[in-house]
């Protein structure tokens, strides 16, 4: 019996469906772009969702302290979910703070992988310079990123927004051409 005889359609024909692939694909690179090509308003859409996000989640998890009876947690569900719910109405009401939040954590993110990084190079034999010289770049970035506060928080998180999006959506593309031709999509 085939998946036609089964009922699945063209769904499991090699290169069924590539055309999905190929407009996601384009939608997000060209969304990247416009990412990238506009950062400020990038970053503020970015703040504003993840401030919903936060918002959400406080208003559930604070919920949860009330109303979810007999569970130990309840203080700690309400003590983060009004945590939560407040920094979720700073980002919402104050998206430039929020952006300024999101960007010191990146540079303390990238401060401190490159001290690792440093370190990890100096216990290695292999690829030792390419390790340390990696460590030494995340280190100079983050203390860029720091130095140039507050405009690289209003641009920071949309460039890396416009970065992800488009290179997903180049990766999609290509994988869609090649389901096209009968090769499994994003195959390992």
């Amino acid at each position: 019996m085939t998946d036609m005889d089964r009922g699945f359609g063209t769904a499991f024909r090699p290169g069924a469906g590539w055309g999905w692939i190929l407009a996601y694909g384009v939608l997000s690179a060209l969304l990247g772009l416009a990412a990238f090509l506009f950062p400020v308003p990038a970053t503020l859409a970015a703040t504003l969702v993840i401030g919903a996000f936060f918002i959400a989640s406080g208003l559930v998890s604070i919920g949860a302290g009330i109303f979810g009876k007999g569970h130990e947690g309840r203080g700690y569900a309400s003590g983060f979910g009004i945590l939560s719910l407040v920094i979720g109405l700073i980002m919402a009401f104050e998206p430039a703070t929020g952006a300024i939040s999101i960007t010191l954590l990146v540079a303390v993110w990238l401060g401190l992988r490159g001290v690792l990084e440093i370190v990890l190079g100096t216990r290695i034999r292999r690829r030792r310079g390419w390790m340390i010289a990696l460590g030494v770049l995340n280190i100079i970035l983050a203390v860029f990123v720091l130095a140039t506060l507050p405009w690289s928080a209003m641009t920071l998180p949309g460039y890396i927004l416009g970065l992800s999006f488009l290179f997903g959506g180049i990766t999609a593309i290509a994988s869609a051409l090649d389901h096209k031709k009968g090769a499994s999509a994003f195959a390992l």
